[in-house]
Parts: C-alpha cells; sequence; structure tokens
C-alpha cells in the first residue's frame, strides 16, 4: 500500500470532496471496503481495465496531521496480458493511475517520486532507537 501526501496547502478533502465517485470514474464500481490503518478504504475488485485485478484507495486519516491518500494497484501479469490480448490496455491503465493520482494530490508523477525519495532518505537517517 503507497500513501501519498498532498501538495503543501492543500487537503485531500478539499482536492477531491468525493472520493468514492473519483474512485469509481477512474477505476470502476466499488465493491466493499477494507480497514488500513484505522480508515476504510474502497475496494474496486472488478475494475473496467483489464490490466488491473483489484484495486484499494481512499483516505488514511492521522491525528493532529493531514490525511493520506492510500492507494494499492493488483495487476496482471504481462504474459497473461500477453495471452488474452490485453496489452493495449496496460497504456490506458498506466494513464488512469497517473491521472488519478494527479488529481488527488496534485502532484505530477516526478514530484511524487521525489517525495518518495525524500521519505525514504529521512527514514534512513532517523535513528531506531531515539
Amino acid at each position: 500500500m503507497e500513501e501519498y501526501k498532498m501538495r503543501r496547502g492543500e487537503y485531500l478533502e478539499e482536492r477531491v470532496p468525493d472520493l468514492k465517485a473519483t474512485i469509481e470514474e477512474y477505476f470502476g464500481p466499488i465493491t466493499g471496503t477494507e480497514e488500513f490503518k484505522g480508515s476504510d478504504l474502497y475496494i474496486v475488485g472488478e475494475p473496467d481495465n483489464p490490466v488491473f485485478t483489484r484495486i484499494v484507495a481512499g483516505a488514511v486519516s492521522y491525528s493532529g496531521k493531514k490525511d493520506k491518500l492510500a492507494v494499492h494497484f493488483e495487476e496482471r501479469e504481462l504474459q497473461d496480458l500477453m495471452e488474452t490480448g490485453d496489452v493495449d490496455a496496460a497504456g490506458d491503465a498506466n494513464t488512469a493511475k497517473n491521472d488519478f493520482l494527479l488529481e488527488c494530490t496534485g502532484r505530477d508523477a516526478k514530484s511524487r517520486r521525489e517525495s518518495m525519495k525524500r521519505s525514504v532518505e529521512d527514514d534512513a537517517e532517523t535513528p531506531d532507537n531515539v
């Protein structure tokens, strides 16, 4: 499960007032929910794009901090996509993921990568016994 921060000064609920509808718009109907770190995330059990087998997405709340967007994309293997002739859908799947994340976070792919890199570097510099 990946967690994404919003741009400085922005909040998830302001960027995407109806997260459930936005998830359905990009990926298909919600089929259930799943608990993650005390928050209920939406499950798309049968995504519209054949590349995805399952998608879990939603807002994760932290006390005293801004909500983060949590997302997990389960995808079929390339060999399976080739056997069923669904390889062409991979480009659309990648576009849907990036457009969804941009709409929700206000950050493009490059900005999200740099933020994740900084987060990992910060974790590496923090001693475990402090």
